[in-house]
């Protein structure tokens, strides 16, 4: 029996497209909730779901009979930043609608959301592609819509219970077109939305406690067909490298679906990140299963012109203009310029080292920063803030290298002391003994040493053979424990070799 998909004849040789859209439920960064007087966030590092259970409601939170909501001014203003700084058409008036399902963390029977009319639409995000970010995408953005956020279950054997102090936490979501064709994509238009975010301040980004959450719908297509197949909503996944994944999963388990003959059915499922697959939640709901229409306690937001100009002047610099001012000012390459613009915690620890070390070192300072500094505190899943990372200690630690007191291997060394246990960079040179030696009386004789007990080495370079040039330097590298002058000591064992 021939299989089909979408009409066209599929088999194992059969190259899919993957067709990708994200829906982004960013979390608003205001003291209050989206609709009540009840607290929305802490300190930072704390969630509202840290408090003691159902302690951070009202009787609007918990959906009390005769309540009324009172829309959060900040809110209105944080998703209108949004909209701006994601080239969205700001809607002067918007529409809030109730969405009705049953869930037990949601006490109304509904969710205040946005439907039919948003308050922002139309917008888009150019991301960078490639190990380099040589090449630009843009992915289209439907809408920017404001809506609150639902309780939290905590399932038990046989029962869940639930805690009411995140409803009503005020959210925008975010919902892309389906631009995005691979895992790649979906996660570079992931980490930009969240430089956006984070750096206008309407969020506070920690994915731990769910600020920045993404539902990934997915489906597949032969190459070169119109239509969509049918898609899979893969829900509440809070990490760009666990989107990808999920991702990844989803597309060969659709393949595997359509190649034995089945169908792909629309539906959500969840991931599981330790198994690393996606598992069924429950049959995907359609607008028309929600019964969506125009709360009658919420009146239509209307916002004038003159309100989105001044929010507009009020912007602060995005990820993108302070990518070019990096390449301007620093001389740095696009894709090292965009490495540190991605964070607001990034650029700001990088322009403050920068300030110390002097803008003649910017480029080694960003070598370090984005290189062995980056790869410690993701593997941590932390921003650059809150390790023991401090701007002084990376300007002292590019000066050492400059001034050739200690090599880069070195500083690679002393970064993972200044991660683990902060301090002084000069302190940790001495007391680790990592200086590096440049005295020509003590690296003459070592070089010495080693080509009298090389003859056979030595005559074949003299043969010809100039590649040997590397085993000699090895040599005496091993002999000073890696701490001589990497420049000074290939000069002279040069000189020397050719006698």
């Amino acid at each position: 029996m021939s299989l089909t998909h979408l009409g066209i004849p599929v088999d194992q040789n059969t190259e899919f497209e993957t067709v990708i859209g994200l829906e982004v439920h960013v979390q608003l960064a205001t003291n209050s909730k989206q609709f009540s007087t009840a607290r929305a966030r802490l300190e930072a590092g704390k969630s509202v779901t840290d408090e003691a259970v159902n302690s951070n409601t009202t009787p609007v939170c918990a959906g009390h009979p005769g309540t009324l909501p009172a829309l959060n001014k900040t809110a209105v203003e944080y998703a209108i930043r949004t909209g701006l700084a994601t080239d969205c058409k700001i809607n002067l008036k918007s529409i809030f609608a109730r969405k009705h399902y049953f869930y037990p963390d949601l006490p109304k029977g509904y969710q205040i959301s946005q439907f039919d009319l948003p308050i922002c639409e139309h917008g888009h995000l150019d991301v960078e592609l490639g190990e380099t970010g040589e090449v630009t995408k843009r992915i289209g953005i439907t809408r920017i819509h404001m809506e609150e956020d639902a309780g939290k279950n905590v399932h038990m054997s046989g029962f869940s219970l639930v805690n009411l102090n995140r409803a009503g936490v005020p959210l925008v979501e975010v919902v892309s077109e389906p631009d995005m064709r691979s895992p790649a994509e979906a996660g570079a238009y992931l980490r930009k939305l969240y430089a956006i975010v984070t750096c206008l301040g309407v969020c506070d980004g920690n994915l731990q406690e769910g600020n920045f959450r993404c539902d990934a719908n997915v489906s597949i297509r032969p190459k070169g067909a119109k239509g969509f197949g049918t898609r899979a909503e893969i829900k509440n996944v809070n990490s760009f490298r666990f989107v990808e994944k999920a991702i990844e999963f989803e597309v060969e388990r659709q393949r595997q679906v359509i190649l034995s003959g089945d169908k792909v059915i629309q539906e959500t499922r969840l991931y599981d990140s330790q198994k690393n697959q996606t598992f069924s939640m429950r049959t995907k709901e359609e607008a028309e299963d929600y019964r969506y229409f125009p709360d009658p306690d919420l009146p239509p937001l209307v916002i004038s012109q003159a309100t989105v100009d001044a929010i507009k002047a009020a912007l602060p610099e995005l990820p993108d203009q302070k990518r070019d001012r990096y390449i301007k000012d620093y001389g740095l390459s696009r894709y090292d310029a965009g490495a540190l613009s991605s964070t607001q915690s990034l650029g700001q620890f990088f322009e403050l080292a920068v300030k110390l070390s002097g803008t003649e070192l910017a480029k080694s300072l960003a070598n370090l920063l984005i290189g062995e500094a980056a790869r410690l505190i993701n593997d941590a899943g932390i921003e650059i803030q809150d390790s023991k990372f401090e701007p002084k200690a990376f300007a002292d630690l590019v000066k050492a290298i400059a001034d050739k007191t200690i090599s880069v291997t070195a500083a690679k060394q002393i970064i993972t002391i200044l991660y683990t246990e902060g301090g002084d960079v000069g302190s940790i040179i001495d007391r680790e003994g990592l200086k590096q030696v440049s005295d020509l009386s003590l690296l003459e004789p070592i070089i010495e040493q080693i080509i009298a007990a090389n003859p056979k080495q030595l005559e074949d370079y003299r043969s010809g053979k100039d590649k040997l040039l590397g085993f000699f330097v090895g040599q005496a590298m091993k002999a000073t424990q890696g701490k001589a002058n990497p420049a000074l000591l290939q000069e002279l064992v040069t000189k020397k070799l050719k006698g």
